[in-house]
C-alpha cells in the first residue's frame, strides 16, 4: 500500500467488504498516571474523523478507546496523593473521558483495564499461555526505568540513561514470568512479508523488521513482584500481570471476548465475532513495537486472528521534541481551556495538519486557528436558512469534500472546502446544508456555534459585515492620510451601530456589543 496506505484503505475498503460492512478502530488506551497531553488528544481526534467518515459510508462502526490503569508508576502516584490506587485511577480516568467528550469524539466503548470482566479475561489469557508452555518462570536482571516501567539492557541505554525519557535507570533483579517471543518470530516475519498493509507506514515496518525481528527477539517479561497494583496472577499471587498482556488485551476484552468461548453479548450480539479482527489500531509511533510484535505474538499463541492494520502516526511536537508525561513537558486540553481556548478550536488545529506529518504545537499556531474558527462561526451566523437547496451545487461541493477525505485522509484539504463553501456564490440554504453535512465528519460545531451567536444577539448579517469592513478600510485610509479626526469619526459611527473596533498587532478586529 506504500505511502498511500490510508487512501487505499478509505477508497477500496467498501468494495472489499461489500457483504460485511463492519469497521473496528481502536486508539491506544491512555495511561492514568496523569491527564493525557494534547498529543494523546490528537490521536483521539484523528481516530474520530476516520470513524465518522466510515459511518457516513454506511459501515457498522465500532470505535474503542479507554484507559490503562495498572502499574508501579500509578502505585507511587497514588501514595504521593494519599489515596488508594483505585481512587487515583477513578479520578484520572474520569478526567480523560471528560476531555474526550469535550473534543466531540464519538467512541462506542470507553474501556478501563480495572473493569472486572477485563481483569478476569487477562487472568485466563495469562494462565492459558502458561499452561501451554508459552509463558515460563525465571529471573529478570537489568536496568529499570520507573517512570517508563521498562527494563533495558545496558546496550539499549543512551549515555547510561533511559532511551525513552532520558532519566536515570536503576539495576533491578526480580523473579518474573516470560513470554516466549522467539517461538513465534519466524511466523510473525512471514505474516508481515505476506501482508504489506499490516504495519504502516512502510518506514515503521522496516524499523520493526530490521531493529527487532531480524536480529532476534528476547523473551518478554510479563509479570512483576516489586509492586502490587496490577492484576494478580491467580495461580501465583506474588506476581501481578505486567503491563503489556494486561493493556493490549483490551482490544478484544472490550468486545466481550471470553477465552472459553462464552463471549459477553451486547444487545444480543456477539461483538467479538462481529468486529474482530480489528480493521485499524491507530497508535503513536513510540509504542509500535508493542502493537506489531508483542500483541501479534500473543494472538498467535492464543490462535486468534491478527488485526488487519497497525498505523503508527507521528508525534505532536512542542518545540524540538516529543511531548511526554514522563518528561513533564506536556500540555493538556484542560490547561488550554483554563487559558481561555475553546476545545473545538484545538480539534480544528489537529485537523488542519496531515496525519503523516508531526503536528507542531505553539500558542501562536493555536491562536491563529482559534481566530480563524471564530471568523468562520461569525460568518456562518449571518446565513439565513431560506429558500431551496441547490442540489447541483450541493453535490459538487460534497464531491470535493469526499475527494479530500479519500485522498489519504486529507482533513486539511477538507477544511479548505469548508472555506470555499462559505465564500461561494450560492444561496445560504445550500451553504448551511453543506456545512451540516461536512460536520458529520469534522465535528467542529460550526452551524450550532453560529446559531448560538445569533441567539445571543452578537451575530452580524452579511450586509452589515460588508459595511463594517468598508468602514475599517475607510478608517485605515484616513489614518494613512493623517486625517485622524475622520478616523475617530468612523470609530464613533461604528460604535453607534453597536460595533467596537480594536487595533492589534495582527490588524483591526471588531466585535458586536452585547
Amino acid at each position: 500500500m506504500g505511502h498511500r496506505a490510508l487512501k487505499t484503505f478509505f477508497a477500496e475498503r467498501g468494495n472489499e467488504m461489500a457483504d460485511k460492512k463492519t469497521f473496528y478502530l481502536t486508539t491506544a488506551i491512555a495511561y492514568t498516571s496523569g491527564k493525557p497531553h494534547i498529543g494523546n488528544t490528537y490521536e483521539a481526534v484523528l481516530a474520530d474523523s476516520i470513524v465518522r467518515y466510515k459511518r457516513l459510508e454506511g459501515y457498522d462502526v465500532r470505535f474503542q478507546t479507554g484507559t490503562d490503569e495498572h502499574g508501579q508508576k500509578i502505585e507511587l502516584k497514588a501514595e504521593e496523593a494519599g489515596v488508594t490506587p483505585k481512587q487515583f485511577v477513578d479520578d484520572v480516568s474520569g478526567q480523560i473521558k471528560t476531555i474526550w467528550d469535550l473534543m466531540n469524539t464519538s467512541y462506542d466503548k470507553f474501556i478501563r483495564t480495572t473493569d472486572d470482566y477485563h481483569e478476569k479475561q487477562v487472568q485466563k489469557i495469562f494462565k492459558k499461555l502458561y499452561e501451554q508452555g508459552d509463558i515460563y518462570k525465571g529471573f529478570y536482571e537489568g536496568m529499570y526505568c520507573t517512570p517508563c516501567e521498562s527494563f533495558f539492557t545496558s546496550s539499549q541505554l543512551v549515555d547510561g540513561k533511559c532511551p525513552d525519557c532520558g532519566r536515570e535507570c536503576q539495576p533491578a533483579k526480580e523473579e518474573a514470568y516470560f513470554l516466549k517471543l522467539s517461538k513465534y518470530a519466524d511466523r510473525l516475519i512471514e505474516h508481515i512479508n505476506t501482508h504489506p498493509e499490516f504495519i504502516q507506514p512502510e518506514s515503521r515496518k522496516n524499523e520493526m523488521m530490521n531493529n527487532f525481528l531480524l536480529p532476534g527477539l528476547q523473551d518478554l517479561c510479563v509479570s512483576r513482584t516489586s509492586f502490587k497494583w496490577g492484576i494478580p496472577v491467580d495461580f501465583d499471587p506474588d506476581h501481578v500481570v505486567y503491563v503489556w498482556i494486561d493493556a493490549l488485551s483490551n482490544y478484544i476484552t472490550g468486545l466481550g471476548f471470553d477465552l472459553d468461548g462464552n463471549d459477553t453479548l451486547e444487545n444480543g450480539e456477539d461483538l467479538y465475532k462481529k468486529f474482530w479482527p480489528a480493521d485499524l489500531h491507530l497508535i503513536g509511533k513510540d509504542i509500535l513495537r508493542f502493537h506489531t510484535i508483542y500483541w501479534p505474538i500473543m494472538l498467535m499463541a492464543l490462535d486468534l486472528p491478527l488485526p488487519k492494520q497497525v498505523f503508527g502516526h507521528p508525534w505532536l511536537l512542542q518545540g524540538d521534541g516529543k511531548m511526554s508525561k514522563s518528561k513533564g513537558d506536556f500540555l493538556t486540553v484542560s490547561l488550554l481551556e483554563e487559558k481561555g481556548y475553546d476545545p473545538i478550536a484545538y480539534r480544528m488545529f489537529c485537523l488542519q495538519s496531515h496525519y503523516r506529518k508531526p503536528l507542531v504545537f505553539s500558542y501562536e499556531n493555536l491562536d491563529n486557528v482559534e481566530s480563524a474558527y471564530e471568523k468562520l462561526v461569525k460568518k456562518i451566523a449571518g446565513f439565513k436558512n431560506e429558500g431551496e437547496v441547490d442540489q447541483k451545487a450541493f453535490d459538487a461541493y460534497k464531491a470535493k469534500f469526499e475527494d479530500a477525505i479519500c485522498n489519504d485522509l486529507n482533513t486539511s484539504m477538507a477544511i479548505t472546502v469548508v472555506y470555499d463553501v462559505v465564500k461561494a456564490d450560492i444561496n445560504d440554504a445550500t451553504k448551511l446544508a453543506l456545512l451540516n453535512d461536512f460536520d458529520r465528519v469534522l465535528s467542529l460545531n460550526l452551524t450550532t456555534a453560529g446559531a448560538k451567536l445569533l441567539e445571543a444577539g452578537t451575530a452580524v448579517d452579511a450586509e452589515l459585515e460588508t459595511f463594517i469592513n468598508e468602514k475599517i478600510a475607510e478608517r485605515a485610509a484616513a489614518k494613512k492620510a493623517k486625517d485622524f479626526a475622520r478616523a475617530d469619526a468612523i470609530r464613533d459611527e461604528l460604535l453607534a451601530r453597536g460595533i467596537t473596533i480594536k487595533d492589534t498587532r495582527e490588524g483591526v478586529v471588531w466585535e458586536r456589543n452585547a
